[in-house]
């Protein structure tokens, strides 16, 4: 059941559409690389198109009727997206859910030392990456600083092309010997992942200060960009990620090369199918929750109460909530768990099994399970749902395949799927093959991103 490349069956017209998907996704991609800018900008972009805060309508005593288009934010990271149907919301809901947190280093609460006429920030790695590709490479600072008078300094250090990057070094391979027979796991370790970030002593300091002459200019230099002091640091929320902006890759100009596409590919073409409904006939949701790459865990994570309180505070703004009416929106709910899927790499061939792996420019990737081992840790789609999506993609003349997160007992990984189907409502993983997934950068193909986007909108239609 080998499926066909969509590029093959692409008129003019869709690959202009399809380029102009691709370069709002670039930009995307480009201004949201914490989940704090990526809901920034999901708030603007939902706002253009109509979207007003639940919250502030509540608050003005405004009931909410079908048509009406909101959106609700947690702590900065965590936002969901309604637009009401015609249809009783305890009839369920058609949901897309990603994430949109990415793997990457964190600075630590105490990070800031020197060694030897070099000052360096210490970090903490986020999510699952192999800790030798984050060597070596451009690197750029993103995040707050939360200051005791409660205002909250942002950061954004490396992606201007005027800016400074950062560095994290690695040893010259002519001295390298012991190094290189080290397993890939231990060649980098974790508390070697530490910031370059200065080596010019500050002139004229007391001789008790001067062996930290560089720290203390970097200090100067961050008391006088940010006002912000050493102990700031302490209450800061600093992001270490790779510099520079998405590319196209390629000679043919098919992929993106780019940082976080883990899940941000999913998570913003999922935002481009709600923005473009008009008028539903069942209530459309998409949902885009942080510490995924951790567990889903925290108050802005998919096991958070989060999306449950916002459905109920949706319910009230209706004028029809009941703790039984909200069981059953969320019971008899649909949803795409729309993230990536591993792409297969002919160079790496051994880890896949061909006939169930995922391919670039065959459309969206619908995994029925994931889950490692005996599938532990999987929601695994019921028959019946599959066979709706199924239904639902071939009459949208979508493209899609099908597949599993490499051979059994090779590795394996997990979503959001199995948390959203403790409501009992119906859910899959559906999303986009990626190369070097947890990389810095990954690679994506621009078919795949194009037709995510409009299976993500054929399914908020018909599910």
């Amino acid at each position: 059941m080998e499926r066909r490349n969509a590029w093959l069956s692409y008129t003019e017209a869709e690959e202009k559409e399809l380029e102009k998907v691709a370069k709002e996704y670039r930009n995307f991609l480009d201004v949201g690389k914490t989940e704090r800018e990526c809901v920034t900008q999901i708030i603007k972009e939902a706002q253009e198109a109509g979207y007003e805060c639940l919250e502030e309508k509540a608050a003005k005593g405004e009931k909410l009727k079908a048509g009406d288009k909101v959106y609700t934010v947690g702590m900065k990271k965590i936002v969901a997206l309604f637009h009401i149907g015609q249809d009783d919301i305890a009839e369920g809901m058609n949901i897309l859910g990603a994430h949109i947190d990415s793997p990457r280093l964190d600075i630590k609460q105490n990070p800031l030392y020197e060694d030897t006429d070099f000052a360096y920030l210490d970090t903490h790695y986020y999510g699952g990456v192999k800790k030798y590709q984050w060597v070596t490479i451009p690197l750029a600072i993103h995040g707050v600083v939360a200051k005791k008078d409660g205002s909250v300094v942002q950061v954004n250090i490396g992606e201007d092309e005027n800016d400074p990057i950062v560095y994290i070094t690695d040893l010259l391979i002519h001295l390298a010997g012991k190094q290189l027979q080290k397993t890939a796991s231990e060649v980098i370790e974790g508390e070697n992942l530490d910031i370059l970030i200065g080596s010019r002593p500050l002139k004229d300091l007391e001789d008790d200060k001067k062996k930290e002459a560089v720290k203390q200019n970097v200090l100067n230099i961050l008391k006088d960009k940010y006002d912000i002091e050493e102990e700031d640091f302490l209450s800061a929320e600093l992001e270490i990620v790779p510099a520079g902006k998405a590319r196209e890759c390629g000679l043919d100009r098919s992929m993106i090369a780019a940082y976080g596409q883990d899940d941000r590919v999913c998570a913003y073409t999922s935002l481009l199918a709600m923005l473009e409904m008009e008028a539903p006939k069942r209530t459309a949701c998409c949902l885009l929750v942080d510490k995924e790459e951790i567990g889903s865990v925290g108050a802005t994570g998919m096991q958070s109460r989060f999306f449950e309180n916002a459905t109920a505070e949706l319910l009230d703004a209706m004028g029809c909530y009941s703790d039984l009416k909200l069981k059953r929106a969320l019971k008899n709910s649909s949803m795409l768990s729309s993230d990536v899927s591993a792409a297969y790499d002919p160079a790496y061939g051994d880890a896949f099994e061909k006939k169930n792996a995922a391919y670039f420019g065959r459309g969206i990737v619908l995994n029925k399970f994931t889950g490692a081992r005996g599938k532990s840790g999987s929601n695994d789609a019921n028959a019946e749902y599959v066979a709706r999506v199924r239904n639902i993609f071939d009459s949208h003349e979508i493209a899609f395949q099908t597949a599993e997160l490499g051979k059994v007992d090779v590795g394996g990984g997990g979503t959001i799927a199995y948390i959203a189907a403790l409501y009992g409502m119906e859910v899959i993983d559906s999303g986009v093959a990626v190369l070097s997934m947890h990389a810095p950068w990954e690679i994506t193909s621009k078919a795949d991103v194009y037709e995510a986007k409009k299976a993500y909108k054929a399914f908020l239609l018909d599910a």
